[in-house]
Order: structure tokens, then C-alpha cells, then sequence
């Protein structure tokens, strides 16, 4: 559903390929199970700036490394993502595969290595195997086109979905696409899972507003995600514009800019959505909503705590509608708050106010809890500002996804 009527954001198709000047490619090249497509290449046919995101884990895998130096940069117009295997935690000869794949895709994309980002996700502590690595990137970089549907499917690993949005936003600046592409299913616990997210854009922005707008995009949508609370030594955000929709750089203060930046947070929230509703061994997505808060990191952060709850998910898990799994999570947020002036409804039904439980229908209640979508809404009395996370809930499937990970 579009959040911002004002700015005239419709729906497009396509993901990161939505925006026009964007190709892709993909290969299976033998990391993963035979057969699986498991390297993908990302490119915009026309120079571009960047901005990306990183995660925090004091772990961070060597594509990370490389990226990060890339975007910082502001001039990536590509990138080359494996899934099956991280290369995290391989020490200095990781760190030359990740730069070896980073020369070998500029080569055949005929860019300059600081042009391309890396990205790879799946298990940590092993080494690539370049020599298929390198045929794969030859085989992707040669079936470039404007299907994007194989590159979304190489990145994924747990994941049992593709996660593809775009949206195309009218302005009286003019016209232009946003899109994304996204892969995220267990890990998930950003701090900006293992969740990696390409984003794309044919407006033409500088670096500086491209990255403000990026920031304040993650911080609304990829950080409210938790699936399991652990954060992954992979996680990145990338977004690369490329002006290909024509028109001047949009700049902050415009509505041109604001229409940017409202159409961006659209695409990474519904990305982000996906990933909770993809989380492993997950039947329900959850979004937990905090209104009446004092600030809106106060009730980001509260929002987050009952959506990351292992007993919270549990009980959603179960259709329990067990309020007091959601007091204690806002309880031991760090957000401070009146117990006395907050509200809790599971769905439609209140719960709990006023310090107390209220007399309700506990069917109802646990109702609820039934759909493939469940909401959990909590109101304080400390102001007016809210915030919303996604989560999902927690069964036995996911012991077993991750009891055999690497066997």
C-alpha cells in the first residue's frame, strides 16, 4: 500500500531492474548443490554515484571490506553477489578473492575495479572456489540483460522466495523508478541479518543527498527487521543512481527529492517486510506498531523489542495471546515509559490499559494470532510520534533449518 499518496507513487515490476539503464546476469557455478544458480551480476549501463550501508559486527566478511572502500567512493555502478559460502573469517587470502572477484567482474564489464562492489552470503570460514567463481562471472557478465529474475535467485540462500519491489514516482520535476532486490531469511537482526539488499534508481541525485536518503531509508525499514536476533558479518545495503530517467540532480528541500526519498523508504520497507515474512522456518509475519511515544526512536526501539521477543514470536507462533510476553519485551527495551498510560490489542482487541489486563475475549484475542499477517498495536501517553518493526514468529522448523546448517 502506498504510504505517500501526496507524491504519486505507483506500483512497477522489475526490482533492481525496474529504474531503465540496469542489466543483469546470473550463472551456477558449482558453490552451492549442482545446478543452483549461486553468482549474479548487477550493472548500470551508465556511470553512476553510490551510497551503501554496512553492517556493524565487529565481524565483517572481506566482500564487506571491499565494498565499503568502493562505496565510500560513491561511484559503484555494479556488482558481483555468490551465495553459499560468506567468505567471512577467511583471513588475508579471503581478502584477495574478494578483490580477485571484484578485478574479474570490472574486467568483463569493462569498468574500473572501484566501480564494483562485492557481495557474497552463505557459510562462514570457507574459501571460495575462484577458478569456478571466475567462470561464473564470465558466463553471468555474457547473458546480461533486462531480466533480473536470475539475480534475484543467486543471491538467496535459507530463503525460500525471491524478494523483488519497485515503485515509479510522478513529480513535477518529472519521472522517475525506484526498484530493489533483496535476499534475507535467517541471521536477520540488522544494526546498520545475513541480509543483503540492492537497491537502484534512474533519478539523478549527488553522493551526499543519495546517501542522507539511503541512511534515513535503512534506519525506517532494514533495521526494524529481526527474525532471530543475531546480526551476520555480511549484511549491506547498496543503492546506485544512475539519472538515466533524465532531468536535473534532484536536490534536499525539493519536492522532487522528498518524493525520492518517500518512493526509496517504500521499496526497502516492502523488501523488508518480505524478509521477515521469509524468515526460516516462519508461518507469520509480524508487525508490532508503537504510537503515542515521546520520539520516534523511542518507539522504534520498543516496536523492536516486542518483534524480536524469542517468547513474543513463540506465543504468536502458538496463537497464544499471551499480553504480558509483549510488557515485559517493552519493559527491557531501554525506552522509558508509563506501564500506567500503555495500551496493548492484539488485532482489534485491547488487552491490556491502564496498568491491568481488560476483560476481553480471549478467542477473539487469540484469533488474532491466526492469519498469515498479525499485528500487534501498543499506545503510550507520552506524545505523538510512532514507529513500526517486522518480525515473525519462531518455531520448531527453524531449530532444524539451523541444527544442519553446514551438514
Amino acid at each position: 500500500m502506498n504510504k505517500y499518496p501526496e507524491i504519486g507513487i505507483t506500483e512497477s515490476s522489475g526490482g533492481a531492474l525496474a529504474p531503465g539503464g540496469f542489466v543483469a546476469g546470473a550463472a551456477a557455478c558449482g558453490i552451492r548443490e549442482e545446478g543452483r544458480l549461486d553468482l549474479g551480476l548487477l550493472l548500470s549501463e551508465r556511470p553512476a554515484v553510490s551510497a551503501g550501508v554496512f553492517t556493524r559486527n565487529r565481524v565483517k566478511g572481506a566482500p564487506v571490506l571491499v565494498s565499503r572502500e568502493a562505496a565510500g567512493a560513491g561511484a559503484v555502478r555494479a556488482v558481483v553477489a555468490n551465495s553459499g559460502n560468506a567468505n567471512a573469517a577467511t583471513g588475508r587470502g579471503g581478502l584477495e578473492d574478494a578483490r580477485a572477484m571484484q578485478r574479474l567482474a570490472a574486467r568483463e564489464l569493462g569498468l574500473d575495479p572501484g566501480e564494483v562492489a562485492v557481495a557474497s552470503t552463505g557459510v562462514i570460514g570457507e574459501r571460495l572456489p575462484m577458478g569456478r567463481v571466475g567462470d561464473g562471472i564470465r558466463r553471468a557478465a555474457a547473458g546480461l540483460g533486462r531480466d533480473g529474475s536470475g539475480f534475484a535467485r543467486a543471491i538467496l540462500t535459507t530463503d525460500t522466495r525471491t524478494k523483488q519491489a519497485a515503485v515509479r514516482a510522478e513529480t513535477g520535476e518529472g519521472a522517475f523508478t525506484v526498484g530493489g532486490t533483496a535476499k534475507g531469511s535467517g541471521m536477520i537482526h540488522p544494526n546498520m541479518g545475513t541480509m543483503l539488499s540492492f537497491l537502484t534508481t534512474d533519478a539523478a541525485l549527488g553522493r551526499g543527498p543519495l546517501r542522507e536518503a539511503l541512511r534515513r531509508a535503512v534506519d525506517r525499514t532494514f533495521n526494524r527487521v529481526t527474525v532471530d536476533g543475531d546480526t551476520s558479518p555480511s549484511d549491506m545495503v547498496l543503492l546506485i543512481a544512475n539519472g538515466a530517467a533524465g532531468g536535473e540532480e534532484l536536490q534536499p528541500g525539493s519536492p522532487g527529492y522528498a518524493a525520492f526519498a518517500g518512493a526509496l523508504e517504500e521499496v526497502a520497507r516492502r523488501l523488508a517486510r518480505e524478509i521477515a515474512r521469509d524468515g526460516e522456518g516462519a508461518t507469520k509475519l509480524l508487525e508490532v506498531v508503537v504510537e503515542g511515544a515521546s520520539g520516534e526512536e523511542d518507539a522504534a526501539r520498543l516496536a523492536r523489542s516486542v518483534a524480536g521477543s524469542n517468547l513474543v514470536k513463540a506465543a504468536v507462533a502458538g496463537e497464544d495471546a499471551n499480553w504480558g510476553r509483549v510488557l515485559t519485551a517493552m519493559g527491557y527495551s531501554g525506552v522509558g515509559f508509563d506501564p500506567q498510560g500503555a495500551e496493548i490489542r492484539f488485532g482489534p482487541v485491547l488487552v491490556f490499559a491502564g496498568g491491568e489486563p481488560v476483560e476481553h475475549d480471549v478467542a477473539a484475542a487469540n484469533a488474532a494470532l491466526a492469519g498469515e499477517e498479525v499485528g500487534i498495536r501498543i499506545r503510550l501517553s507520552a506524545g505523538g510520534a510512532s514507529a513500526a518493526a517486522w518480525g515473525c514468529d519462531l518455531t520448531s522448523r527453524y531449530v532444524e533449518i539451523n541444527g544442519s546448517y553446514r551438514t
